[in-house]
């Protein structure tokens, strides 16, 4: 089955990082993609994210209108940094993955897992 990870951070929290610890993780995460590709559980390369402040939003009012904003629509602190789509055989599977990330050791790291929808029959009328 496969699911996307989405690899979400605080940004307000990476302050207390010590620069030198983040290249160290930043390494063992090139290592956890090199490892789980091997193992064929990467169904794609992954992507990394610019910082959030660089995105642009289109989204529809309440009234229908569709507009153009500066910045993220969510207005949750957790920003989403990049995501990468896995094939394991469940969702069991999925978790014991995601949990082995190395950025987890950072505080405000957070990634959520969702099935992804490989099967558009059920929305044909």
């Amino acid at each position: 089955m496969k699911y996307v990870l989405m690899f979400t951070s605080r940004p307000d929290l990476r302050e207390s990082i010590d620069p030198e610890r983040a290249q160290e993780v930043y390494n063992e995460i090139y290592k956890w993609f090199g490892e789980h590709a091997e193992g064929g559980r990467i169904a794609d390369g992954g992507a990394e994210l610019h910082d959030v402040d660089t995105a642009t939003t289109v989204k529809s009012t309440e009234s229908g209108e569709v507009v153009v904003v500066d910045g993220p629509f969510s207005e949750a602190r957790e920003v989403v940094g990049g995501f990468t789509v896995i094939e394991v055989p469940d969702m069991d599977a999925a978790i014991a993955m995601t949990k082995s990330w190395p950025a987890l050791a950072f505080p405000g790291t957070a990634i959520e897992i969702r099935p992804m929808v490989v099967d558009y029959s059920q929305f044909e009328e």
